[in-house]
């Protein structure tokens, strides 16, 4: 586990109450499934005669389901609306997910740990019906307090306005929520809400030097999320 030096100091017996509620991503933090999405993306612009680009991979990731599929139509020439683009991802992934969950190793575990210490939000890129899907499969739905699919606001990440609405649903400043994240949109989607950070970053796409330096704490796997961890990532 490492951390940025500045925000680690902190006064002994400091108050542990400036945390107010603790905010997860889904994709890449309590599902394996970074790597699911590019997969479905791959195929489906294969199959309708578009050309896949090396930068979409990154481009795509924390868009949200209307930025996505634009972006397949506009820019890999995906000749479909990008509502039906969605659509046919989407379908593509509920019938993967149904078919076997790709829980994270310790993932229930931490979301109760944290549960049992604040309110939860989850601020995911997904669409709302995956969103409610896996957190119905894994057991996990009643620990959060609110979740919110960033096609439910104006704009995904990298910009705020996902972590900004989760903090409003759990009635917490965002000056009090620290996000759970995974890669270098949802880092600076967080920073820019003006949330702490822990980063969990994706071993299969890791995020950006420079977007993983703007978290205040990182940590190597779920298991290493504690209420103790999370005090330590609120005192800068």
């Amino acid at each position: 586990m490492c951390a940025r030096d500045n925000r680690l100091s902190f006064e002994t017996g400091a108050s542990s109450s400036q945390i107010k509620a603790v905010i997860f991503d889904l994709d890449g933090i309590l599902i394996d499934s970074e790597q699911v999405w590019d997969e479905a993306r791959r195929a489906l612009t294969a199959e309708l005669g578009g050309e896949w680009s090396e930068e979409a991979t990154r481009a795509m990731m924390g868009m949200s389901s209307v930025e996505w599929s634009s972006y397949m139509h506009e820019r890999l020439g995906v000749p479909l609306v990008p509502a039906e683009i969605s659509r046919r991802v989407v379908e593509r992934l509920r019938d993967l997910y149904l078919e076997e969950l790709p829980l994270m190793p310790g993932a229930r575990e931490a979301v109760r740990r944290m549960a049992a210490r604040w309110p939860l939000g989850l601020a995911s890129s997904s669409n709302r019906e995956l969103i409610d899907l896996v957190l119905h499969e894994s057991g996990l739905l009643d620990e959060f307090r609110a979740t919110v699919s960033s096609e439910e606001v104006a704009r995904g990440k990298p910009s705020p306005d996902v972590y900004l609405e989760a903090a409003r649903r759990v009635d917490a400043e965002p000056a009090g929520c620290l996000a759970i994240e995974d890669s270098g949109n949802g880092i600076r989607a967080a920073r820019a809400a003006g949330m702490r950070v822990i980063a969990i970053p994706n071993k299969a796409l890791p995020p950006e030097p420079e977007a993983l330096a703007e978290a205040d704490l990182v940590i190597v796997s779920l298991d290493d999320l504690t209420p103790e961890v999370v005090e330590k990532a609120g005192f800068w």
